[in-house]
């Protein structure tokens, strides 16, 4: 049977509607499958940061779409390869990780296009196209597809504009534990001079109408980041939920 190709629901939102998720870190796409249903916008499929490989990833895709929400999903690295391997199988929208230059993020752009306007490889009969029975896939594909790249380093920072002006970038993701990281703040998101840096990226995103993303478990700053307007964001990971929630629940029962 025949079926349409699947609309990107997280990029017809992206800066019209603010979107807030999560994380999906711990390799359950089970868990996923339940998160998926307590009323958040989307949910980030990590392979960067977690156990999860490729034919993990599909039945993530299958569990978190099968239950209504758009899935992203972070690559381990800014690769071709790996990047048409997800793409084939299903990925719509890819966060790409540390990108620091123009060239990086058009890089990442180009692994999602087909020839002649990238490189990605070409099967008609991926999962992504629904094994062939998609009619009209190719000319639909590029359309639905949403590349976000991250901006980790003071090094990327400089760059903001210029990255987010580069062709086919839909928006721009600031990773606040590696931007302190490499600020010599490592482990401490919430110090002053990092916490300034990612004001500044904030703005000047505004500044030229890039939508743009962030993560925190910090709930204060979550709260400040989305009042500021930021167009998703993630309240930490599922492991972060579970481990919260698990030691709240102990110090109750024991006390």
């Amino acid at each position: 049977m025949t079926r349409e190709h699947p609309r990107n629901l997280f990029k017809q939102r992206l800066g019209k509607v603010q979107q807030i998720g999560f994380f999906s870190t711990l390799g359950s796409p089970a868990l996923a499958e339940m998160l998926a249903s307590c009323g958040f916008d989307w949910i980030l499929i990590d392979t960067e940061h977690s156990p999860i490989e490729l034919p993990d990833v599909i039945e993530h895709l299958r569990a978190i779409e099968g239950a209504g929400l758009p899935a992203l999903v972070r690559p381990a690295w800014n690769d071709t390869v790996t990047v048409k391997r997800l793409l084939d199988q299903g990925a719509q929208t890819l966060m790409f990780p540390y990108v620091e230059t123009p060239e990086e993020a058009a890089a990442a752009v180009a692994a999602t296009r087909f020839p002649p306007h990238g490189v990605r490889g070409v099967s008609g009969s991926s999962r992504a196209a629904n094994y062939g029975l998609t009619p009209g896939y190719f000319a639909e594909a590029e359309a639905e597809l949403c590349v976000i790249v991250q901006i980790e380093t003071p090094r990327a920072l400089a760059n903001i504009e210029a990255i987010a002006a580069v062709p086919g970038v839909d928006a721009v993701f600031i990773g606040p534990s590696d931007m302190a990281a490499s600020m010599g703040h490592i482990g401490n998101a919430q110090h002053p001079a990092v916490q300034a840096a990612i004001d500044d990226g904030f703005r000047r995103l505004k500044a030229i109408g890039k939508p743009c993303g962030y993560l925190t478990g910090n709930e204060e700053e979550f709260m400040r980041r989305k009042a500021s307007g930021v167009d998703f964001l993630s309240f930490a990971t599922d492991s972060i939920f579970i481990t919260r929630a698990a030691t709240s629940l102990a110090q109750r029962l024991k006390a």
